[in-house]
């Protein structure tokens, strides 16, 4: 039996997040209260995306639209597509900043037409396909599920468990106008590192699980990292400057995804000045994940 779709447009919240963490390299992430909102009806024919907000004029407005190449890809899996749909995207997370900007739109449109496809796959599927399409699931986990979370990729694909985090975390972003990209970022990894730095964050990666959801005075020790930042410094003098800069000042500082942008977890003293060419933001940690509204009833 064919796939039927809603009639009514259906809405996505898909927050923003933060991967790694520091020392919890393609497995830890955080989803943070900033968000970009995502609308789709089936129309007769045709496939369009409207974008307004970060990416406007920049990003395609047809199907090779990455929420649009998402939805074709989830309706695929289930077995059929609507004969047109139009979307429009709403976007506030910056693009290329290591904020999770693609996977907010791979899960945005993942959600889309699980919704508009009466919900007919359930939150380990929707994970799935979006860790698929993404490359890796440490972003895309926190974006669909909220909180805090772990992901890991076994022989049906992608899983993640999600933990929520203390209410003591205090994220802070600072985000700079240049972007970066996460294959560029990946290309100055080596190809193996020392067992002694591979026992260091495993140590570490464990710490800061306790450390995010029970005790965030363990924040800065539980940060540390000698897998990838040091690696990816000199490709990113200013991110690494501004990390040193903040863990000088007891700040729990990381490198947020790939960069260039900087995660702070614990609270920055109100005298640091990180400089012009930083814009900071105060966020919360999003508990709800890719919240879907509108004519589908909740989803699986």
């Amino acid at each position: 039996m064919g796939l039927t779709f809603a009639t009514d447009a259906v809405s996505v919240r898909t927050p923003a997040t933060s991967a790694n963490l520091g020392p919890g390299f393609d497995a830890l992430g955080l989803a943070l209260t900033l968000y970009d909102d995502l609308t789709a009806r089936v129309t007769d024919g045709g496939f369009t995306v409207t974008v307004t907000g970060e990416g406007a004029g920049e990003l395609p407005g047809d199907e090779s639209h990455l929420v649009l190449r998402a939805m074709l890809a989830t309706f695929d899996e289930l077995g059929g597509r609507p004969p047109g749909l139009a979307v429009e995207c709403v976007n506030r997370i910056p693009q290329a900043r290591g904020l999770g900007s693609s996977s907010a739109a791979i899960v945005g449109g993942v959600q889309l037409a699980r919704a508009l496809a009466g919900g007919r796959l359930d939150d380990e599927g929707a994970l799935r396909i979006a860790a698929r399409l993404e490359g890796h699931p440490d972003n895309v986990a926190p974006c669909l599920l909220g909180g805090f979370t772990i992901a890991w990729t076994e022989g049906a694909g992608a899983r993640a468990v999600r933990l929520p985090a203390s209410s003591r975390v205090h994220p802070t972003v600072f985000i700079p106008a240049e972007r970066g990209y996460t294959s560029s970022a990946r290309a100055a990894l080596p190809s193996g590192v020392p067992h002694a730095d591979a026992s260091f964050n495993a140590g570490r990666a464990a710490l800061l699980t306790h450390a995010l959801t029970t005790d965030p005075g363990l924040l800065f020790p539980a940060t540390e990292d000698r897998l990838h930042q040091g690696y990816r410094a000199e490709a990113m003098p200013g991110t690494a400057s501004l990390v040193a800069a903040l863990r000088s000042v007891g700040v729990a500082a990381v490198v947020s995804g790939a960069g260039p942008s900087v995660l702070a977890l614990t609270e920055v003293p109100a005298d640091f000045h990180p400089g012009t060419s930083w814009r900071a933001e105060t966020l919360g940690v999003d508990g709800d994940g890719a919240l879907v509204k509108g004519s589908m009833v909740e989803l699986a």
